[in-house]
């Protein structure tokens, strides 16, 4: 298990990505080098940190990335400097620290030469007002290793075939940031979207630009970090009829008035907007139509946004379920950033899955429907939040449905545990005070996990039916019940992955059951005839893992680094 380690040691925390910094130790002590104090330089190194760095550190915790306090007192500023433009160097020189975080965090930053000296000095200026603090707390009760059981390699191997690529929307790396792939049937298509803002259709496995986010909304931002932007689409499950479908993206600080917004002692770093798209041809080659907001939510950074939207693919007409959206809305950082109190309650919608009816009028704002069904329509508290179906969660990426109707969402975790839930209405998942089934304690050392108290069942919390920890990956990737026909091997199994390392798991079905761990396995791919791994596919070691699936229940990956889209196939 990933342990914390001094600060010039976890400095070497492995990669940020969109321009994003990340400084690794073992250079030499603080030594001689003059940091500027002007307040001009420090409010430049403030605007580039925030935009470049601030999705995957802070000041208070450890997140994707180090707890970034006192980052000056303990290294030189030439040996950031240097460290910055070219960090990999470090490693291949066989800097001892640097291997050894790389083997526990999994990836490594990319370089950054273009990066001026000049921006460098403010990022430095800024990043020195911001000195070392004590926030260590009891370590005597604390647990070590929370999964210390490896996950065993299966025999299962699937082939790759390549379908598609996506074109480059940058120059720089990740040459795309493609996150969501999903199959309309009306269209017979594949629509993926690219977080930089356009959503492109396959024909003929040639990816078409549909829609382009950007164009319609002239405060579409797609930074900081690696989750803003164009961040999810669902098409209505009448879309053949109505041409109705929805879609979420970030725009800036206080563009309007949230429906959601945050208290006016917290200062807003962007917000969400859920919006309904309709065209009058939902064959077109191009989206040709209306937009209007139904939502928008302020958040405290750019981390943990709302980047999954879903109807119930199974649900028919007269179901419950039928037209409902269901939103994942991630705690924004909230918890990170030191305002837990955002999340885990009935009153704020951070940190939970909405479920909402888009076509309805009984919203505060009258531009959607809270269904009656929903767990908190009938709450005498005002301020309740009625659209929340579950609660207690950091960031819930995926949400998808087994075949016998299970709903499942995958939840990105702190500094430990990656899980799979089985949602239930009106449930709670236990973020910020729980990490998978471990206690947490947000207000202290968020890195560091405990046993759970002995009263723990006064506290009705739903815990992960499976997980992994942070020995084996970083970041979940949600995936699917193979429900396909060309892979036996798969059958009966959910398939997921890690983001970053493109590692490729699975659990069976079968096994996921409330207050059980289902056991994790790993498989593997082969191209050419060849067996790989994705990082040596996609030639990264960041790999940007996604999973997506057909009408006909067969499999595909894609990754951000090259765009690439691969559909899963028998490989024998």
């Amino acid at each position: 298990m990933a342990i914390r380690f001094s600060q010039m040691q976890k400095l070497i925390f492995p990669f940020l990505l969109s321009g994003a910094f990340l400084f690794v130790s073992c250079g030499p002590g603080k030594t001689g080098n003059t940091i500027s104090t002007d307040s001009v330089s420090i409010a430049q190194g403030q605007a580039l940190f925030q935009n470049n760095c601030s999705g995957c550190h802070s000041f208070r915790q450890d997140g994707i990335g180090p707890d970034l306090s006192g980052v000056t007192e303990t290294d030189s500023v030439s040996w950031l400097k240097n460290f910055i433009h070219a960090p990999k160097t470090f490693i291949e020189a066989g800097d001892g620290h640097a291997k050894k975080l790389f083997a526990d965090y999994h990836s490594v930053m990319p370089a950054f030469p273009a990066f001026s000296d000049e921006e460098m000095n403010h990022l430095i200026s800024f990043l020195n007002t911001k000195r070392g603090r004590n926030n260590e707390t009891d370590d005597s009760l604390s647990i070590k290793n929370p999964v210390p059981e490896k996950i065993a390699a299966s025999d299962i191997q699937a082939g790759l075939e390549l379908i598609a690529q996506i074109p480059a929307s940058n120059d720089k790396e990740p040459l795309t940031r493609i996150s969501k792939m999903d199959w309309n049937p009306a269209a017979k298509a594949w629509f993926i979207l690219d977080q930089r803002g356009k959503l492109y259709k396959l024909a003929d496995q040639q990816p078409i630009a549909w829609l382009d986010i950007s164009k319609w909304k002239p405060k579409f931002i797609n930074q900081p970090g690696l989750a803003t932007g164009f961040g999810s689409f669902a098409f209505h499950p009448d879309f053949a009829h109505n041409g109705i479908f929805y879609t979420t993206h970030t725009e800036e600080a206080h563009t309007k008035k949230a429906d959601f917004p945050l208290p006016d002692t917290i200062k807003q770093t962007l917000q969400w907007v859920l919006c309904e798209w309709k065209t009058p041809d939902p064959l077109s080659a191009a989206f040709n139509g209306a937009c209007r907001e139904l939502l928008r939510i302020d958040m405290v950074s750019g981390i943990h946004g709302v980047q999954e939207i879903i109807f119930n693919p199974a649900s028919k007409p007269g179901d419950e379920d039928y037209g409902l959206l269901y939103i994942g809305v991630g705690d924004g950082g909230a918890v990170e950033n030191g305002y837990p109190f955002l999340t885990r309650h009935p009153n704020n919608i951070w940190g939970t899955i909405i479920r909402i009816n888009p076509s309805g009028k009984n919203s505060v704002n009258g531009q959607y429907g809270i269904p009656a069904q929903n767990p908190y329509s009938n709450n005498p508290d005002p301020n309740t939040v009625r659209e929340i179906y579950a609660a207690g969660f950091r960031n819930p990426n995926r949400i998808s449905w087994t075949r016998k109707g299970l709903m499942l969402s995958t939840n990105i975790g702190q500094a430990h545990i990656e899980a799979i839930d089985i949602i239930l209405k009106g449930n709670d998942y236990g973020w910020p005070i729980r990490e998978g089934r471990f206690a947490m304690h947000p207000g202290l050392e968020m890195n560091k996990l405990y046993p759970l108290p002995a009263n723990d069942s006064i506290f009705h919390i739903n815990y992960p039916v499976a997980v992994y920890d942070h020995d084996e990956g970083n970041a979940i990737a949600g995936g699917f019940e193979y429900t396909g026909k060309n892979i036996p091997s798969f059958a009966g199994k959910y398939l997921f992955g890690d983001i970053p390392t493109g590692r490729l798991f699975y659990v069976n079905v079968a096994d996921l059951k409330p207050g059980k761990s289902a056991l994790v396995k790993e498989w593997f791919v082969a191209l050419n005839g060849k067996r790989l791994t994705l990082r040596e596919i996609c030639g990264q070691d960041r790999v940007d893992l996604r999973f997506a699936r057909d009408e006909m229940g067969e499999m595909y990956i894609f990754t951000k680094p090259d765009g690439k889209i691969y559909r899963l196939t028998n490989f024998k």
